[in-house]
């Protein structure tokens, strides 16, 4: 009954906006979703969707160190002119690896973090999250407060570190929306998947910090090929990043998942079958020839039965999601929709 991905996560900031009385940011262009506006803010296999790259760098603008005075991160202030230059001001190696940031100032601490995290917190947000599948220690903060405190923040691994010890939901949300990825290690990475098991939403943000770092193809074998269900809800959610970002990898490493997914996904456990097939999704947004792929695939595959229990959430046509992201990328321009997503900030700090 968890959420693994960001178009569930979407439903969910959703639900909690319309009962905190939040407003959905404005955005100047919009894409008119095949199934409906609650998935509009994709999942981390649907980063085609919504306008394209808008107030990019002045999103990026920021980057801060720590609650205490020793891990210190800088701003991102290079004007991307193109979408190359906005993957290597987001990244840095390979247009995809990100590296550390330089040093500055904090402009939060970590008690102010969680006192400002408790005060926005409230019982029915609570119980939205518990419906969701959410247990252990949470405030009830809604996402437009976290990606508020996430700009006011910046980027300061330091106090994400802290935050995510806490094993508080609401604090991990935050922790890895204001993470360096360039910062984050092997075990790290390894550290935050596993302790997803009890904040389950936070997996796809996890995988996103994974895709940004140095770790991103060995983590994603690992996590794929993990015993721990949690891993794997990390790995397929990363699998769909690298099919959109990383160009150089072969269309046959894609091919191969295709075929675990189709082989695997009707006796995988109820919640990584979700993340399983938007990588499906993701991977037949690559190219032409794995579009075709992917829709065989999912032919093959069939109606996969999800239980999301008390919640909005369902699973897409994966078929009918592939066509449409196509046709939405192209009339913008864009050879494919990964292509179309290169051009934009990364998924993490947009949902």
């Amino acid at each position: 009954m968890g959420i693994e991905n960001f178009a569930a996560i979407h439903l969910l900031q959703l639900e909690v906006a319309k009962q905190s009385g939040d407003q959905p940011q404005r955005r100047t262009q919009k894409f008119e979703h095949p199934e409906s506006d609650a998935a509009s803010c994709a999942a981390q296999n649907h980063q085609y969707q919504g306008d394209n790259a808008e107030n990019l760098d002045d999103r990026r603008n920021g980057g801060f160190s720590g609650h205490g005075n020793s891990l210190a991160n800088g701003p991102l202030s290079r004007t991307a002119t193109d979408h190359k230059d906005r993957r290597k001001i987001a990244s840095g190696v390979r247009g995809r690896y990100a590296t550390p940031m330089p040093k500055s100032s904090p402009r939060m601490s970590f008690p102010e973090a969680i006192a400002a995290l408790e005060a926005a917190g409230s019982e029915q947000t609570r119980k939205t999250y518990g419906r969701h599948g959410i247990t252990g220690p949470m405030f009830g903060v809604s996402f437009a407060t976290l990606k508020t405190l996430r700009k006011r923040i910046g980027v300061d691994h330091e106090l994400a570190t802290a935050l995510w010890d806490t094993g508080n939901y609401d604090a991990r949300n935050l922790a890895a929306k204001v993470a360096d990825p360039g910062q984050m290690t092997s075990d790290e990475l390894d550290r935050w998947a596993q302790g997803t098991e009890t904040s389950r939403s936070c997996a796809p943000y996890v995988a996103m910090l994974a895709a940004e770092g140095p770790h991103a193809d060995a983590k994603a074998a690992q996590w794929i090929g993990a015993e721990s269900v949690w891993a794997r809800s990390a790995g397929w959610p990363l699998l769909g990043q690298l099919a959109h970002r990383e160009e150089p990898t072969p269309d046959a490493w894609f091919e191969a998942h295709l075929a675990t997914i189709a082989d695997t996904v009707h006796t995988a456990p109820n919640n990584e079958r979700d993340s399983m097939i938007r990588a499906l999704i993701c991977i037949g947004c690559r190219n032409q020839a794995l579009r075709q792929k992917a829709i065989a695939a999912a032919k093959r595959i069939g109606k996969v039965e999800i239980d999301y229990g008390d919640t909005a959430c369902k699973l897409p046509d994966a078929v009918a999601h592939i066509e449409k992201a196509w046709e939405h990328s192209l009339s913008k321009g864009f050879e494919s929709p990964a292509a179309h997503e290169r051009s934009r900030e990364w998924l993490r700090l947009r949902c």
